[in-house]
């Protein structure tokens, strides 16, 4: 699995106050494993980054081999393949003192990233891999609106350890 590391200044202030006030922080990590799998699991639906970029649109020569693969009706949105299998496949791990989230599929990664043709060498046929360039398109990250919503969590902790301490 790749990582991402989100360094934003004004979360990560607000981790470090509620970590002096709580000392388990595992049940806010979850609240924003949970507003970070949902918000991932959308952006599916809408085809945009974290920062509101369009993805690119799937070839023609994608959607001609997808339509080779399966007589089932051809998914023209960016990172729905025949299997839907992606979009589905987001999780997260959560800790005391961090979350993780993302995707187990082999593929996540070069979709995330993107790749040249041939980056990760050639088939025994020697066919490149992967058989075309494939666009970045960016779907684990914090949005604008993310941000709001995992500070919106962290305040409401520290409100609740402030009440209950």
């Amino acid at each position: 699995m790749a990582d991402i590391i989100i360094t934003d200044d004004e979360i990560t202030g607000a981790l470090l106050r509620l970590s002096a006030a709580l000392s388990d922080m595992t049940p806010v990590m979850e609240e924003i494993g949970q507003i970070l799998t949902f918000s991932t699991k959308r952006r599916f639906g809408e085809g945009v980054s974290p920062d509101g970029v369009r993805w690119a649109p799937k070839s023609q020569t994608t959607l001609n081999r997808h339509g080779a693969r399966t007589s089932n009706r051809i998914d023209i949105r960016p990172l729905f393949g025949p299997s839907g299998a992606l979009s589905s496949q987001i999780f997260y791990e959560a800790a005391s003192d961090s979350v993780a989230w993302g995707s187990p599929m082999i593929y996540a990664a070069t979709q995330q990233f993107g790749a040249a043709q041939g980056a990760f060498g050639r088939t025994k046929r020697n066919g490149p891999i992967p058989w075309g360039n494939i666009p970045a398109r960016p779907f684990l990250g914090v949005s604008p609106e993310d941000q709001t919503n995992i500070l919106d969590a962290i305040a409401e902790a520290l409100t609740r350890s402030a009440v209950s301490g």
